[in-house]
């Protein structure tokens, strides 16, 4: 299971948020956050600049640090430097996740270059996370101690998620198991995002907690979208190889439900499905028996159920064009899947 992957996002932003001067205020407060990551970590000894600076020179989404810029929109200081800083934090505790998920993925690939395991080896490749970690910690200590304990619960929250992952739903509900470890895997960051992006702003305690809980239904809502598209779209489409979580051994949301269902497709993904799939046949296989149950339609509804509770949370907030422009990434996000 991949990380959420919402639309690109650096100095250009990925689309139009709907108001000029909104436009023009977030583009520059993207472009400082680019700035400051890089000159952070080009700080050090070049063995260690040139691997923590691996993932940040082959691009990415810079996704968290967009909705910090977009929830500050609601504080009296919107983009000011602390909130540059706090985007900033979330982009590198986001990157650390990636050096320490592909180690433990044994990937091959991230963001179309080699990953830091696949080149040095996972001992690097590690020590390279825990660079970011330390670099990441360091900036919290420049804003205040508030800041430091919010990531240390998004800490924990984070490795809570990756070793429920790991250890498995133990009797639990699949699908149920599944939720709450891309809410900690994947959520928690986003939503850590909008929280600092408003705290940071001077946002009040009532709008920084819509603002947190509004980027953790899109942080949600995201990864489901990827799982659908994982399963349900084609290379043409989604410019990624149908069923790679499949091969991987990996069953998201809809395959998870599909699975649950009382079936003779399902019957028969039952029997396939008791590991990682090799063959390119047993792969097609599956999923077009997936494609036969009901297991897009439930994913969807989860998608539905978390764009609802961003609404319910962006509805009590100033009718401001951040407002708009969070919502229309979250249509964005559903459109990819239709």
């Amino acid at each position: 299971m991949t990380n959420g992957t919402p639309p690109s996002a650096s100095s250009e932003l990925p689309m139009d948020l709907g108001d000029a001067e909104l436009n023009r205020r977030i583009a520059e407060g993207m472009g400082s956050v680019e700035a400051e990551l890089r000159e952070r970590l080009s700080v050090g000894e070049e063995f260690i600049t040139d691997k923590v600076t691996h993932l940040v020179k082959a691009g990415g989404k810079r996704f968290r640090p967009l909705v910090a810029l977009l929830c500050s929109e609601f504080g009296a200081n919107p983009g000011a430097p602390k909130v540059v800083k706090g985007a900033v934090i979330a982009e590198m505790v986001h990157l650390a996740t990636l050096y320490h998920d592909d180690v433990m993925d044994e990937a091959d690939k991230r963001r179309g270059v080699d990953s830091a395991n696949h080149r040095w080896g996972n001992t690097v490749a590690i020590l390279a996370g825990d660079i970011l970690f330390a670099h990441a910690s360091r900036i919290m200590s420049e804003i205040d101690t508030e800041t430091v304990r919010h990531f240390a619960d998004t800490f924990a929250q984070l490795v809570t998620g990756q070793m429920r992952e790991t250890v498995g739903p133990r009797g639990a509900d699949p699908v149920e198991h599944y939720l709450k470890v891309i809410e900690e895997k994947t959520g928690v960051l986003i939503a850590s995002s909008g929280y600092l992006g408003a705290r940071l702003s001077g946002a009040e305690d009532a709008v920084v907690r819509h603002c947190e809980a509004i980027g953790g239904a899109i942080g949600m809502v995201f990864q489901i979208v990827d799982d659908i598209i994982d399963i349900f779209s084609t290379t043409a489409e989604s410019g990624k190889v149908p069923g790679t979580d499949l091969r991987e051994g990996v069953f998201t949301l809809p395959v998870l439900y599909a699975l649950r269902e009382d079936s003779p497709a399902a019957e028969e993904l039952r029997g396939l499905l008791t590991g990682p799939l090799e063959r390119d046949e047993d792969v097609a296989r599956a999923l077009e028996l997936i494609a036969r149950t009901k297991g897009r339609e439930h994913a969807l509804n989860d998608v539905h159920r978390y764009l609802s509770l961003a609404t319910w949370h962006l509805d009590a907030l100033p009718d401001i064009p951040a407002n708009q422009a969070l919502r229309q990434l979250c249509r964005y996000t559903v459109e990819r899947v239709g």
